[in-house]
């Protein structure tokens, strides 16, 4: 306060000084003037002066003008000057005011001390008085007579409890009660409910009975809360450490209660419960595992779907009742199925608030292409062809037509049921070819038919969602230069239960050269269809991909737009009968012939062959000579390690020109620095030292300024070979001028995968794409098999042409010393315009961190953390778009799990 107080008595001072001044300078100034105007020459000179009358004259009113504003200034500052006086004041006052409190409660304190010291003598009185009176009852003759009567009152109540205890025992085994207990990443919270620190949860389950229920089996539980919905797991195993556990799916659970049959195994000794794969809070409660009567099951069976239940048990007199009741056990414990089922009854669906704005929004677009669906027919099942052309007919966006060819049906009802929707509706247009051609020729036909801006294809017996065409026009708003549209998919069986979805990557020519990602549900401008020629036959099978090579070779990548929306349903059965089906190997053999055809229009030089389950594999050649290739391994004693990476880089390594260039940071371990004397008679092999605490990006910059070659390889000390061709591999995409790094398939000790890929956004910035799946095992829709564009891949082992690394900076050495710093120079290798290459085909083991140990520790968190939140900072807009990943997707995992919500941006909502 008193500080205040001086303020205002200097501000005042000042102010008067200020005031002062100006006025002796105003006076001085008259005084000065009135002189020099009388004097003679001021007279003689009057003609002189006229020109400069009006000049001065504005300097007058500018001055004035001046005077004004610093007038305004000041009476600025004594308002100011005055706001701070009634402050300071407001302030003084409130302080008194607390003084006056603290003043009461200290009274108020002290007399209530006085009245516990009170109450503590009364009680002690009471207490003295009842030890008394006590004391003297036990010692009455009534007492000691009364003792037989109270032992055997004693005996009837233990004999009671033990009855009712072995009663409510067998209850609750009959009810199935279970007792479940946390063990891994799970905190109790004092309300009960728990909080998942990790990714695995775990509960340990102790059944009532001591051991599981084995056989058909009823699990119930109550969630009582639940920040997402549970994705529950129950394994059960023939041993007490789960090592061969068999894996039980339970449906996805929100708020109430979740009941499942299941079938736990003859041999089963343990039981664990997982309730979720991600981190959050929830409350569980009562969990039941009873056993279940084979009317359960069927009850069961007949609510989820009567038609599937029917169906499956008029199988018992082909296939017996145990295959019928096998089949029971499969349908109605189906992960894809309930998994799916529930992400499409929430984020995945629509609701009648959705559809209501989407017609909204048709009649709001700008652009209303006119789109026609082109759809060869043949032999189609009748129920099955009615039910596509019924999905077109129910679409939400007018403006379409359906072009279909009959390539010569020989069943006779297909013409009368296309006839009667033609008559249904002008915009159906068939025509009826008299023989058959296959395919290619019936799709031509009906492409002749088509009057639209753009072209969808569409098979004879799939299903398209209401809103597709609608998203479709919506894109082409968006993005008026679009040549090419595809969307996301899934399977429809012949009960019209759909499953599998497949959500696919925004545009990514690497995986498209493995697998048509562009067919169900792509869409093409009509003119560049019809500039190439249409379909061309002797392709049948892969006819589209066919055409979407020869599309895609037409119209640069920024024109090819994909829709994250399940827009496409492909009807998957035993009868299905298409070409690529039933003329599997035909159909593979005209993709490769097709992929082939493309890189020749584009006069590049390759290999197609098969890959992982018959996709295409697309092999480019090593130049000649081949680059020098120069391998970065930071290291820091740890020799065991090093040797197994160097001696797999030296001698069970194929390519033709390398050096390597072991960074040394401080090496103190005698046998570190002998290993360093064996290599020095191999010429590939340097030595560099780095002075300093450990930097992995100023380590890694400074090993490039000392390297030779073209190629740039950082390589960790804990890498090691499993096949001689992975460079090589590496080298080929390094080398392609729009390829800026490429990345390798990594795997543990014990084979797991370790790095199959970085998906941005994981965990808050990023993770590795399948991380522990087997490294021998598919991967969401084979991503993790197949070469692919992806965001950003680790720097464990990377190669990259020395020009790129230069042009984006290197690595951060000053703000991601240890973590992110690959995703960093990922992503800033992504800015500059060029693509990053993931390849199964370079495959190593990494061990990973175990030379440095893990970012988690106590002394490292705090610098983690600081790596963390640059990260956001720098790429906040990138980490929550992940172009190469589906925003239906979770970022709580890296198994490509369901999102719960999607992300997935509704043009309707815009409208």
């Amino acid at each position: 306060m008193a500080l205040i107080q001086a303020d205002l008595v200097r501000y005042d001072s000042a102010l008067v000084e200020a005031r002062r001044l100006l006025g002796e300078k105003i006076r001085h100034r008259h005084a000065e003037k009135h002189r020099f105007t009388d004097s003679f020459w001021w007279k003689a000179a009057a003609v002189v002066r006229a020109p400069a009358f009006f000049f001065r004259r504005f300097k007058r009113r500018n001055l004035r003008n001046r005077l004004k504003s610093l007038e305004t200034v000041v009476s600025s500052r004594d308002q100011h000057l005055k706001r701070l006086k009634a402050h300071a004041t407001a302030l003084a006052e409130i302080t008194l005011q607390k003084d006056h409190i603290l003043a009461d409660l200290s009274s108020q304190a002290s007399q209530r001390q006085l009245e516990v010291a009170a109450i503590e003598h009364s009680i002690r009185e009471e207490s003295h008085v009842c030890d008394t009176m006590l004391q003297e009852f036990l010692t009455s003759s009534s007492w000691r007579l009364t003792a037989p009567m109270r032992k055997i009152t004693t005996a009837w109540t233990i004999w009671h409890r033990a009855v009712a205890r072995r009663r409510l025992d067998r209850s609750a085994v009959r009810q199935g009660l279970c007792r479940i207990e946390p063990i891994h990443d799970l905190i109790q919270n004092p309300d009960g409910s728990f909080t998942s620190t990790g990714d695995d949860p775990q509960f340990n389950v102790q059944h009532a009975s001591g051991g599981p229920p084995c056989g058909w089996a009823k699990i119930s539980f109550d969630v009582l809360e639940a920040d997402l919905p549970l994705n529950p797991v129950i394994y059960a195993g023939a041993d007490t450490n789960l090592t061969k556990a068999v894996e039980l799916p339970l449906d996805m659970a929100e708020v109430g209660r979740a009941c499942q049959i299941v079938r736990i195994p003859d041999d089963s000794l343990r039981l664990r419960f997982d309730p979720m794969a991600h981190q959050g809070r929830f409350a569980i409660s009562d969990l039941r595992i009873s056993k279940a009567s084979r009317s359960k099951i069927l009850l069961e069976l007949l609510e989820r779907s009567p038609h599937g239940a029917f169906k499956t048990l008029g199988g018992v007199w082909r296939r017996g009742l145990a295959a019928v009741w096998d089949e029971v056990f499969t349908y109605n414990n189906s992960r894809k199925h309930d998994r799916y089922s529930y992400w499409l009854e929430g984020p995945g669906g629509l609701n009648k608030s959705d559809l209501q704005k989407i017609k909204t929004h048709v009649e709001q677009l700008e652009y209303k292409p006119l789109i026609s669906i082109i759809m060869p027919t043949y032999n189609t099942q009748p129920e099955f062809l009615k039910a596509a052309i019924d999905s077109v007919l129910a679409q939400i966006y007018p403006h379409w037509e359906l072009c279909i060819a009959d390539d010569a049906s020989t069943k006779s009802n297909i013409k009368a049921i296309l006839t009667r929707y033609q008559e249904r509706d002008k915009r159906i247009k068939i025509v009826f070819r008299p023989i058959n051609g296959h395919i290619s020729a019936a799709s031509n036909s009906a492409l002749e038919l088509a009057t639209g801006d753009f072209t969808a294809l569409m098979d004879h017996d799939d299903v398209i969602s209401v809103h597709a065409l609608y998203m479709i026009a919506a894109e082409l708003n968006a993005h008026m230069d679009a040549d090419l549209i595809y969307s996301d998919e899934d399977k429809i069986d012949e009960r019209g239960w759909r499953y599998d979805p497949h959500f696919k990557s925004d545009w990514n020519f690497e995986m498209f050269c493995s697998m048509n990602m562009v067919n169900h549900l792509g869409v093409f401008r009509t003119s560049l269809i019809r500039e190439i020629g249409g379909f061309r036959e002797g392709y049948e099978g892969s006819q589209d991909y066919d055409l979407a090579l020869r599309v895609i070779a037409r119209t640069p990548p920024e024109r090819i737009r994909h829709i994250p929306f399940i827009l496409y349903h492909w009807r998957v059965f035993e009868s299905s009968g298409s070409y690529s089906t039933d003329f599997l190997d035909k159909a593979v053999d005209s993709s490769r012939r097709a992929l082939v055809d493309y890189f020749e229009s584009i006069g590049e030089e390759v290999e197609v062959t098969g890959g992982f389950l018959g996709y295409n594999r697309v092999i480019r050649p090593l130049p000649s000579p081949a680059p020098l290739v120069s391998l970065l391994i930071p290291t820091r004693d740890r020799v065991d390690l090093l040797r197994g990476c160097v001696d797999g880089i030296l001698n069970r390594t194929d390519y033709p020109k390398i050096e390597v260039l072991i960074l040394d940071n401080e090496s103190v371990e005698p046998k570190t620095h002998d290993y360093f004397k064996s290599l020095a008679g191999d010429e590939r092999v340097r030595i560099v030292k780095f002075t300093g605490p450990f930097n992995f990006s100023a380590i890694n910059n400074f090993g490039v300024q000392q390297a030779r070659g073209s190629i740039i390889g950082f390589i960790n000390n804990d890498i090691e070979v499993i096949g001689s061709g992975w460079l090589r591999e590496m080298v080929v995409h390094a080398i392609r001028p729009n390829v800026g790094a490429v990345g390798a398939k990594l795997r543990y000790a014990d084979d797991t995968l370790q790095h199959g890929g970085v998906i941005v956004g994981l965990g808050g910035v990023a993770g590795h794409s399948h991380k522990h799946l087997g490294g021998t095992e598919p991967g969401y829709c084979c991503r993790i098999q197949i070469p692919q564009y992806l965001s950003a891949v680790t720097a464990a082992c990377l190669v990259m042409r020395r020009s790129c690394f230069i042009k984006v900076g290197g690595f951060n050495e000053k703000n991601l010393a240890v973590a992110f710093n690959d995703v960093d120079l990922c992503l800033r290798v992504r800015e500059a315009g060029f693509d990053i290459v993931w390849t199964p085909f370079a495959e190593l083991y990494h061990l990973e961190s175990a030379s440095r140990g893990t970012d988690m520790a106590p002394e490292k968190a705090e610098r983690f953390a600081r790596e963390l939140m640059y990260m956001r900072t720098r790429w906040s807009e990138v980490l929550d778009n992940d172009p190469y990943y589906s925003p239906n997707l979770t970022l709580d995992s890296e198994d490509f799990a369901l999102g719960f919500p999607s992300r997935a941006k509704k043009p309707w909502l815009k409208g």
